[in-house]
Protein backbone atom coordinates (compact mmCIF):
# COMPACT_ATOMS: atom_id res chain seq x y z
CA UNK A 1 0.00 0.00 0.00
CA UNK A 2 2.81 2.25 0.62
CA UNK A 3 4.14 2.13 -3.07
CA UNK A 4 0.74 3.56 -4.12
CA UNK A 5 0.02 6.36 -1.54
CA UNK A 6 0.49 9.82 -3.19
CA UNK A 7 3.94 11.25 -1.63
CA UNK A 8 2.74 13.17 1.08
CA UNK A 9 4.77 15.57 3.65
CA UNK A 10 3.61 16.10 7.03
CA UNK A 11 3.82 19.87 7.21
CA UNK A 12 1.73 20.13 4.00
CA UNK A 13 -0.76 17.98 5.57
CA UNK A 14 -0.05 20.45 8.71
CA UNK A 15 -0.66 23.44 6.87
CA UNK A 16 -3.94 21.66 5.03
CA UNK A 17 -5.68 20.93 8.13
CA UNK A 18 -4.61 23.00 10.93
CA UNK A 19 -7.84 24.64 11.25
CA UNK A 20 -9.87 21.31 11.41
CA UNK A 21 -11.68 21.69 14.04
CA UNK A 22 -13.58 18.46 14.78
CA UNK A 23 -11.07 16.30 16.14
CA UNK A 24 -10.26 14.09 13.07
CA UNK A 25 -7.10 15.75 12.33
CA UNK A 26 -4.17 14.58 15.41
CA UNK A 27 -0.41 15.32 15.54
CA UNK A 28 1.88 13.03 17.81
CA UNK A 29 3.96 14.72 20.11
CA UNK A 30 7.79 15.14 18.76
CA UNK A 31 9.09 12.31 20.68
CA UNK A 32 9.17 9.14 18.61
CA UNK A 33 13.04 8.58 16.87
CA UNK A 34 13.44 6.60 14.15
CA UNK A 35 14.66 3.00 13.78
CA UNK A 36 13.39 1.30 10.84
CA UNK A 37 15.22 1.40 7.13
CA UNK A 38 12.53 3.17 5.88
CA UNK A 39 12.16 7.16 6.86
CA UNK A 40 8.72 7.99 5.59
CA UNK A 41 5.49 5.54 5.64
CA UNK A 42 1.82 5.60 5.77
CA UNK A 43 -0.97 3.58 6.32
CA UNK A 44 -4.24 2.51 7.68
CA UNK A 45 -3.40 1.69 11.46
CA UNK A 46 -4.29 -1.35 13.38
CA UNK A 47 -3.33 -1.41 17.17
CA UNK A 48 -2.28 -3.47 20.33
CA UNK A 49 -2.35 -1.89 23.59
CA UNK A 50 0.29 -3.89 26.02
CA UNK A 51 2.30 -3.12 29.08
CA UNK A 52 5.91 -4.82 28.77
CA UNK A 53 4.88 -7.65 27.18
CA UNK A 54 5.04 -7.97 23.06
CA UNK A 55 3.21 -11.56 22.73
CA UNK A 56 0.31 -9.32 20.64
CA UNK A 57 2.76 -7.29 18.74
CA UNK A 58 4.62 -10.91 17.57
CA UNK A 59 1.21 -11.84 16.82
CA UNK A 60 0.22 -8.88 14.25
CA UNK A 61 3.81 -8.67 12.88
CA UNK A 62 3.47 -11.83 12.01
CA UNK A 63 0.50 -11.75 10.13
CA UNK A 64 -0.12 -10.01 6.50
CA UNK A 65 0.46 -6.10 6.99
CA UNK A 66 -1.37 -5.43 3.79
CA UNK A 67 0.69 -2.46 3.74
CA UNK A 68 -0.95 -1.09 7.02
CA UNK A 69 0.61 0.82 10.20
CA UNK A 70 0.48 -0.80 13.78
CA UNK A 71 0.59 1.36 16.47
CA UNK A 72 1.50 -0.43 19.77
CA UNK A 73 0.40 1.46 23.14
CA UNK A 74 3.46 -0.07 25.49
CA UNK A 75 2.13 2.49 27.83
CA UNK A 76 5.44 4.38 27.05
CA UNK A 77 7.35 2.34 29.13
CA UNK A 78 11.23 2.55 28.93
CA UNK A 79 11.92 -0.39 30.94
CA UNK A 80 11.76 -3.21 28.08
CA UNK A 81 11.60 -3.03 24.63
CA UNK A 82 8.23 -4.46 22.58
CA UNK A 83 10.01 -4.56 18.81
CA UNK A 84 13.78 -6.37 17.94
CA UNK A 85 15.42 -7.36 15.02
CA UNK A 86 13.23 -10.41 15.04
CA UNK A 87 10.01 -8.54 14.73
CA UNK A 88 11.39 -5.85 12.37
CA UNK A 89 12.26 -8.27 9.92
CA UNK A 90 8.62 -10.16 10.49
CA UNK A 91 7.27 -6.59 9.74
CA UNK A 92 8.90 -5.76 6.79
CA UNK A 93 8.60 -9.41 5.44
CA UNK A 94 4.63 -9.31 5.98
CA UNK A 95 4.20 -6.04 4.64
CA UNK A 96 3.49 -3.64 7.52
CA UNK A 97 4.24 -0.06 6.51
CA UNK A 98 5.20 0.82 9.71
CA UNK A 99 5.61 0.28 13.25
CA UNK A 100 5.06 3.04 16.13
CA UNK A 101 5.85 2.19 19.33
CA UNK A 102 4.96 4.43 22.20
CA UNK A 103 8.03 2.27 24.16
CA UNK A 104 11.66 0.61 23.48
CA UNK A 105 12.30 -1.06 20.67
CA UNK A 106 16.71 -3.23 20.37
CA UNK A 107 18.62 -4.82 18.21
CA UNK A 108 18.91 -0.93 16.91
CA UNK A 109 21.39 -2.27 13.97
CA UNK A 110 18.97 -4.82 12.78
CA UNK A 111 16.49 -2.77 12.52
CA UNK A 112 18.37 -0.02 10.75
CA UNK A 113 18.64 -2.61 7.95
CA UNK A 114 14.38 -3.44 8.02
CA UNK A 115 12.19 -2.56 5.04
CA UNK A 116 10.00 -1.21 7.14
CA UNK A 117 9.10 2.80 8.69
CA UNK A 118 10.09 1.63 12.84
CA UNK A 119 9.33 4.44 15.34
CA UNK A 120 9.83 4.30 19.42
CA UNK A 121 10.74 6.75 22.07
CA UNK A 122 14.28 4.86 23.20
CA UNK A 123 16.56 1.85 22.35
CA UNK A 124 16.34 -0.84 25.42
CA UNK A 125 17.89 -3.72 25.32
CA UNK A 126 15.94 -5.50 28.05
CA UNK A 127 13.66 -7.78 26.32
CA UNK A 128 9.78 -8.47 27.57
CA UNK A 129 7.82 -11.06 29.38
CA UNK A 130 5.41 -12.98 27.61
CA UNK A 131 2.65 -13.03 30.01
CA UNK A 132 0.01 -13.31 26.82
CA UNK A 133 -1.34 -10.21 28.13
CA UNK A 134 -3.09 -7.20 26.17
CA UNK A 135 -5.52 -6.27 23.59
CA UNK A 136 -5.57 -6.39 19.64
CA UNK A 137 -7.48 -3.51 17.57
CA UNK A 138 -8.85 -1.44 20.48
CA UNK A 139 -8.20 2.49 20.57
CA UNK A 140 -5.09 3.74 22.59
CA UNK A 141 -3.87 6.72 24.20
CA UNK A 142 -0.32 7.38 22.16
CA UNK A 143 1.72 10.22 24.02
CA UNK A 144 -2.13 11.90 25.21
CA UNK A 145 -2.83 12.04 21.56
CA UNK A 146 -6.10 9.39 20.48
CA UNK A 147 -5.66 6.35 17.76
CA UNK A 148 -8.35 3.89 16.73
CA UNK A 149 -8.06 1.51 14.32
CA UNK A 150 -8.95 2.32 10.66
CA UNK A 151 -7.21 6.09 11.28
CA UNK A 152 -5.01 6.85 8.80
CA UNK A 153 -1.02 7.50 10.05
CA UNK A 154 1.28 9.48 7.96
CA UNK A 155 5.16 9.71 9.31
CA UNK A 156 8.23 11.74 7.96
CA UNK A 157 11.35 12.95 9.14
CA UNK A 158 9.23 16.38 10.79
CA UNK A 159 7.06 14.20 12.25
CA UNK A 160 3.48 11.75 12.73
CA UNK A 161 0.01 12.85 11.92
CA UNK A 162 -3.26 10.89 12.64
CA UNK A 163 -6.54 11.37 10.74
CA UNK A 164 -9.89 9.51 10.71
CA UNK A 165 -10.32 9.55 7.06
CA UNK A 166 -7.07 9.98 3.82
CA UNK A 167 -5.48 12.78 3.91
CA UNK A 168 -4.63 14.78 1.04
CA UNK A 169 -2.58 18.45 1.33
CA UNK A 170 -4.71 21.06 -0.48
Amino acid sequence: MTASLPSFATCDLCDAHKLDSDGGFRVLPPVFRDFGGVRRFAGVVSTVKCFEDNTLVKAAVDSPGAGRVLVVDGGASLRRALVGGNLGAAAARNGWAGVLVDGCVRDVAELAGCAVGIRALAAMPLPTEKRQEGQRDVAVQIQGVWVRPGDWLYADEDGVVVSDQPLHAA
